[in-house]
């Protein structure tokens, strides 16, 4: 395994390009996080950006839905050495790419040598391929996605101003921060009725993070409660291309640009500063002990 690990630290090494890793979660169902998702990096990709979803909702991901799409095969067909990683990844609009989770992955937990190492040259093989890697996780929370989530650069919660909701936000980002206090954190409140309930969720999230965890958080913003996203799932195609000139595909593009000046960080940097590869190593090489 220490053969393996080392053999695949030096291949790294000479990669120079590293993407922007970045996960999407929200603490319970139902908030609109994979839609989300779908229409935040279809936007990313229609600026220009090399964008890819690998969806982490294992055994019931739907992000090919909401892009209107099918895939042959999935992370998990990667994982068990049945197909290539380019086999697993499919084209969605605007040149986004997508990665099916597929079913069954969850018993995969007990990492064997070669699960280990694809799953690394995967990411790796991501990062040099693509500016930003969305995860699309499921909701809630297994040991396994909180140790992914610790290995990230960024994340981005999704939460409604429903108590519970926020609360679950909250309680997600603080099991986190225990773990990493340095993670970027960006608050976006989805399916608001009003503005001003949109910014009192969102200012209420941050200032609890600021008191409670000495925490500070960046706020996205919020979109609206739209009936028009609900016809464009039912057409399976996201609504910031169905719709363009709808005022939540408006917003979503000021949300996007938000997200973009904020990430000022070098595309192109030193290998060894890429903390996200360095971390899944240490992960899931405890997971294949």
């Amino acid at each position: 395994m220490r053969d393996q690990a080392e053999a695949l630290r030096l291949k790294m090494q000479q990669s120079k390009i590293v993407g922007q890793s970045i996960a999407v979660v929200s603490g319970k169902g139902g908030v609109g996080k994979s839609n989300f998702t779908a229409n935040f990096s279809n936007t990313l990709a229609a600026y220009g950006k090399k964008v890819i979803i690998v969806d982490m909702d294992i055994g019931m991901g739907n992000i090919h839905i909401l892009l209107g799409k099918s895939s042959r095969s999935s992370l998990k067909d990667y994982l068990q050495g049945d197909v290539s990683i380019e086999e697993v990844i499919f084209e969605g609009p605007n040149s986004l790419h997508y990665i099916s989770g597929g079913t069954g992955l969850a018993g995969l937990l007990e990492w064997s040598d070669l699960m280990f190492e694809r799953l690394l040259t995967a990411f790796e093989n991501l990062q040099a391929t693509y500016d930003y890697i969305l995860f699309d996780m499921g909701a809630g929370a297994t040991n396994w996605s909180l140790d992914l989530l610790v290995a990230v650069d960024d994340i981005i919660v999704v939460s409604t101003s429903e108590p519970t909701s926020v609360m679950d936000a909250y309680s997600m980002m603080k099991y986190i921060h225990y773990k990493d206090r340095e993670k970027n954190f960006y608050l976006l409140c989805n399916r608001v009725l009003t503005n001003e309930e949109g910014s009192d969720t969102l200012n209420r999230l941050k200032e609890t993070m600021a008191r409670f965890l000495a925490k500070e958080v960046t706020i996205l913003g919020a979109l609206p409660e739209d009936k028009l996203v609900r016809q464009a799932v039912k057409r399976q195609v996201p609504f910031s291309i169905l719709y363009p000139n709808a005022q939540i595909t408006k917003t979503l593009k000021e949300i996007t640009n938000r997200f973009i000046e904020g990430n000022t960080k070098e595309i192109i940097v030193p290998i060894q500063s890429n903390k996200f590869i360095s971390k899944l190593k240490s992960i899931f090489s405890k997971g294949s002990d």
